[in-house]
């Protein structure tokens, strides 16, 4: 097992954020990014910025906190630690714990989800280190990802018949996909958008407009986002918000009219947004969010109809392990679980009308 050790960043790493992340052993992830964190600082989380180092590697890591009455604080690693096994993980839970302790910090459980895929033999090393597993909070846990490091015409040849058929007939047809400007006006066309399909289809609640428009903003002055719509009769009738971050590219929030007549048209805009990010020197894509794998043909799951639209381009859907406790205080966890996540999120929702985490 590596040994580990944990700090906070100084402020020459905070300034240079993203240029640390995007050298972690994954390549970070852009629920890491510096553009995120200013986008939960915004909605409810103090953001901290977390070193682990070994004699091998450092791996920069994004912490959201939360401070609560009689608890103290519990402390969110989005999408992370970014780790180059999952053999590290009992020495990333024992810095966390030697880190909290030493420096005082008040830290009563830490919630973490790495980006190891699913397997017994990892569950097995993660919960041998004393985590817990909890529930799931983003979408992408289950995701289909695309290598897109082949060549043009050889990463079409890659895709499932069904993308690349529904492409190649957009293309001929004369279907039009354009990168449009971050106005009010198309932030709230891409909003509509939105809530029009997964409403409709998952039963799942979008945030309210103001927070995707904190992250669309923060993403695009960074060049790291990029909008783009495809029109019916001169309206938006599909929309796909897509991240590059690091070497990754990521669909992240997309939408359409249940009513179209351009075939194609939304296999088109993810096959231009795949080849936009892979100019950009990203070389995997990922969908961001599907059911798990063994749900993949259930049609009663909520995601089914965009499970069954993202691996139209890739052929199989990866599972991660997903998000774990580490208890440092385990009277403070069981009164946590018991009843205090419950009423924080319940409180926080009432209050305020936004999502908790």
């Amino acid at each position: 097992m590596r040994e580990f050790t944990a700090r906070f960043a100084t402020s020459e790493e905070v300034a240079n954020w993203d240029s640390h992340v995007t050298a972690n052993p994954n390549g970070g992830n852009l629920l890491q990014s510096e553009a995120f964190a200013d986008v939960k600082q915004h909605f409810g989380w103090k953001t901290l910025h977390l070193v682990y180092e070994t004699a091998d590697y450092a791996s920069y890591n994004l912490v959201l906190e939360k401070s609560f009455p009689v608890l103290g604080k519990l402390w969110y690693l989005i999408k992370g630690p970014d780790v180059a096994d999952v053999d590290d993980i009992p020495g990333i839970a024992k810095a966390n714990e030697d880190f909290v302790r030493r420096a005082r910090l008040g830290v009563f459980a830490i919630k973490i989800e790495p980006d190891i895929v699913l397997s017994d033999p990892a569950r097995q090393v993660i919960e041998g280190a004393g985590l817990v597993k909890t529930h799931n909070l983003q979408p992408n846990d289950s995701t289909a990802l695309l290598d897109i490091s082949p060549e043009e015409n050889q990463l079409l040849r890659n895709l499932h018949s069904r993308g690349r058929n529904a492409v190649r007939r957009a293309i001929r047809e004369g279907v039009e996909v354009h990168n449009v400007e971050p106005s009010e006006e198309n932030f709230r066309a891409m909003y509509g958008l939105m809530t029009t399909t997964v409403e409709a289809k998952s039963q799942v609640r979008v945030r309210e407009y103001e927070y995707y428009r904190q992250f669309w903003t923060n993403f695009i002055k960074r060049g790291q986002g990029r909008l783009l719509f495809v029109y019916e009769n001169g309206v938006p009738s599909v929309g796909a918000f897509v991240i590059n971050y690091g070497r990754k590219g990521t669909y992240k929030d997309g939408g359409s009219l249940q009513k179209r007549s351009q075939y194609g048209d939304s296999h088109l805009v993810q096959w231009t947004a795949i080849n936009q990010v892979k100019e950009l020197g990203c070389t995997e894509y990922d969908f961001c969010g599907t059911p798990p794998s063994d749900q993949l043909k259930d049609t009663s799951n909520p995601f089914h109809g965009l499970g069954l639209f993202k691996t139209s381009f890739s052929k199989t859907v990866t599972d991660f392990v997903g998000c774990y406790d580490q208890v440092i205080s385990p009277l403070k966890y069981k009164a946590w679980m018991a009843a205090g996540e419950r009423v924080a999120r319940q409180v926080y929702t009432r209050r305020t009308g936004k999502q908790f985490y």
